[in-house]
């Protein structure tokens, strides 16, 4: 994911959509390997849209395709693509009939986010109407929370996954410089099992939620049974979440 804008790198807009994209893609089964945060310039917008293009099946951008000078991302993906980009019909009539319909005016701003690169299919947007596009295996997309979601629901029935990642976690009231080494240990029996330790600090207890991830339901089980195992003599295992309740 590719999140664009100087607001988010200043901290004056909290950003969430990377947070709602990842749940959405441990649905369907796809893993997301990495968020990367962008400030509004071409052309660390233009190598960052080339270098995640290249090493990623799907690249989704959050933010910059509003009516403003500085929304800038459709030049800067149309660019990273070598792709001429100017106003599209089809876009503009979908802005058109929108602010027809609200009593506004489809103003030389307004039109700014009709500009579509060459060959690129829109990504509707049943919010604002503003739509995102999708170029190769770039999806570009709204910053806005609500269309945001609106435009990866719209995406959602075309992306193809995998098995569903389930998650598996266990609640211990041991210290995180306990569990290390145990830890450590479960990790070399299972490598192909993601696990990660959490602390938390209550007023009466510290301790740590230690969360396992695996497609395989069976690998996930024993993987958390050979935790239990270690964790026995320390003080065990206070409570778990199971991959249906998770």
């Amino acid at each position: 994911m590719l999140v664009i804008g100087d607001e988010i790198l200043s901290g004056r807009t909290r950003e969430g959509n990377g947070h709602h994209l990842a749940g959405v893609l441990t649905e369907i089964g796809i893993r997301l390997i990495e968020v990367r945060v962008v400030p509004d310039v071409a052309d660390e917008i233009v190598a960052a849209v080339q270098t995640l293009s290249a090493k990623a099946d799907h690249v989704f951008t959050s933010g910059g395709i509003g009516p403003t000078h500085d929304d800038i991302t459709a030049e800067c993906v149309a660019a990273a693509f070598d792709t001429p980009i100017s106003v599209r019909d089809d876009a503009r009539e979908i802005l058109a009939r929108h602010y027809a319909e609200t009593g506004r005016e489809l103003n030389e701003a307004r039109l700014r986010m009709a500009r579509i690169p060459d060959g690129a299919e829109l990504i509707l947007n049943p919010v604002s109407a503003a739509p995102g596009f999708k170029i190769g295996n770039v999806h570009v997309m709204a910053g806005v929370p609500s269309v945001f979601q609106a435009m990866v629901q719209q995406i959602r029935p075309g992306l193809k996954g995998g098995a569903k990642v389930l998650s598996w976690s266990l609640r211990c009231e041991i210290g995180e410089g306990d569990l290390a080494g145990p830890l450590g240990e479960v990790q070399g029996m299972f490598p192909e099992v993601s696990m990660g330790s959490y602390p938390f600090v209550t007023s009466s207890s510290i301790g740590s939620v230690l969360v396992l991830r695996h497609a395989d339901r069976g690998l996930l089980q024993d993987a958390a049974q050979a935790l239990r195992n270690i964790l026995a003599p320390m003080g065990g295992v206070a409570s778990e979440v199971l991959p249906e309740d998770a």
